[in-house]
């Protein structure tokens, strides 16, 4: 398709190709990269939506691109340098030619929304409460993948993002681990206000960190704080599996407290014979006994190379930028490298990099 095809309201439909296959679909205007791709069925890489994880980053090999909702804070200068774009927040100004992964596990899994009845709450830690979910009365179950997240549909139309704590269950239970936010109006209801027997509109599923089992390399899972959701999806899932693959699990918290379960994590290790974990606190005066330090520096102390090993991340984007960064010195290709990192609605995201406002849920 030539940039001069357009709609009938005159604005230009750009075509992008994905360089690796040859696929190709259309964005119309106002749409980015990433609703295009997902709008035509196929799956990229994804995760925050609001241009700060990184997870969505591809080559641009030809063609330009703009950036008019959010900047896209997780380019670095040397990103920009090798044309790397962010799929989520890029909008072609001409047609494309692009180099990104594709997730074939996920394309198939159909996104949509549904109503859901809060069937157990319960508090995990002083800051986290656990939430089991199941399909309103006439709903079918939501069918997902290990690692996947939802949106909470709020009334006003906001969403609220959440990693699914578990695998789909044959009762259609969603799990899920909902860290209280100071000041947060949304996650502050959860704490406070919201009663088993309540009904939420969630969409889903969303995101791309899903199980890749077409490797037989050793797995690093690292987890920071609410992180643990999806790994605890995707590490339980292996052990499901019965992988006979060596898996080391980190999971760093700032106090042993914080580390809400870590002896369901523990118990991990019985049930898979070349499993380990890590329990690591950042503040030494509160690890009771815990490993000391950084998680990152604790994956490192462990294991300097990481050449011949897949990495999967959940956390913070503070961690996870440290973890790309450091592992990739370590010698972890950039294939090998899953992540789910999102503390805040992609709309908070967006308030908060444009300097309107302070970090709230709200």
């Amino acid at each position: 398709m030539s940039t001069d095809c357009r709609r009938r309201d005159n604005a230009p439909v750009f075509t992008v190709t994905l360089k690796n296959s040859g696929r190709q679909f259309p964005v119309a205007p106002g749409e980015t990269v990433l609703e295009a791709a997902q709008r035509a069925g196929i799956a990229l890489p994804y995760s925050c939506r609001a241009g700060v994880c990184g997870s969505c980053r591809a080559v641009l090999v030809s063609g330009q691109v703009d950036y008019p909702r959010n900047p896209p804070q997780a380019l670095s200068g040397e990103n920009r340098a090798n044309q790397a774009i962010l799929l989520c927040q890029a909008a072609p100004l001409s047609d494309l030619s692009i180099e990104a992964r594709e997730v074939t596990s996920v394309k198939d899994v159909a996104k949509r929304q549904l109503d859901v009845v809060v069937t157990e709450k319960r508090q995990l830690a002083s800051d986290v409460v656990g939430l089991h979910l199941q399909p309103a009365p006439g709903e079918t179950a939501l069918n997902w993948l290990p690692g996947q997240y939802l949106d909470i549909v709020l009334p006003d139309g906001k969403h609220r993002p959440f990693s699914i704590a578990g695998n789909p269950r044959a009762d259609g239970t969603i799990e899920l681990h909902v860290r209280h936010v100071a000041g947060g109006g949304f996650t502050s209801w959860v704490a406070d206000g919201l009663k088993v027997g309540d009904v939420l509109r969630i969409e889903g599923p969303l995101g791309t960190f899903v199980p890749r089992e077409d490797s037989e390399r050793p797995i690093i899972f690292m987890a920071g704080g609410t992180g643990f959701a999806p790994v605890k999806a995707v590490v339980e899932h292996f052990i499901e599996l019965g992988s006979r693959r060596s898996i080391d699990v980190y999971w760093g918290a700032r106090s042993a407290a914080d580390l809400y379960q870590c002896e369901l994590a523990k118990s991990w290790e019985a049930q898979a014979a070349d499993l380990r974990f890590h329990a690591v606190v950042s503040d030494p005066e509160r690890a009771h006994g815990l490993r000391e330090g950084l998680v990152h520096e604790a994956v490192l102390e462990d294991h300097p190379d990481l050449a011949g090993f897949d990495v999967y991340m959940g956390g913070p984007p503070a961690m996870i930028d440290a973890g790309r960064k450091l592992f990739a010195d370590a010698g972890l290709p950039a294939s090998r490298l899953y992540f789910d990192s999102f503390e805040y609605a992609p709309d908070i995201l967006a308030q908060i990099l444009g300097g309107r406002a302070g970090i709230a849920d709200d």
